[in-house]
C-alpha cells in the first residue's frame, strides 16, 4: 500500500536526522495517513478512502465531501477518488 493520500497527493519527503554534533543521516518524512469512511450527500453513499489528517480536517473545513470535491484539482486526485467526483458532479448536474 503506498503511502499517498488519496485527496490531496501528499506523500512521503525526505530530508536528514541532525545529531547534536551535526551528523547528518538521511530520513524519511511520512504523511500521516488515517484509513477513514466519509459520506456523500448527493450520492447518499458512503466512501472509504485513505487520506492525511489534514486533508480530513479540510473535508470538515469546506463542510463535506461534496464540496471538497468541487474544488479540488484533478491532478492531486487518485484514480477512485477522481471517479467520486466524477459521480458527484454527475448527480448535481441531474438534480439541478
Amino acid at each position: 500500500m503506498s503511502r499517498v493520500c488519496e485527496l490531496t497527493g501528499k506523500g512521503p519527503m525526505t530530508g536528514n536526522n541532525v545529531s547534536h554534533a551535526k551528523n547528518r543521516t538521511r530520513r524519511r518524512f511520512l504523511p500521516n495517513l488515517s484509513d477513514v469512511t466519509l459520506g456523500s450527500d448527493t450520492l447518499d453513499r458512503r466512501f472509504k478512502l485513505r487520506i492525511s489528517n489534514a486533508a480530513l480536517r479540510t473535508v470538515d473545513h469546506r463542510g463535506g465531501l461534496d464540496a471538497f470535491m468541487a474544488k479540488a484539482k484533478d491532478t492531486e486526485l487518485s484514480e477512485r477518488a477522481l471517479k467520486i467526483k466524477k459521480e458527484i458532479a454527475k448527480a448535481q448536474a441531474a438534480q439541478a
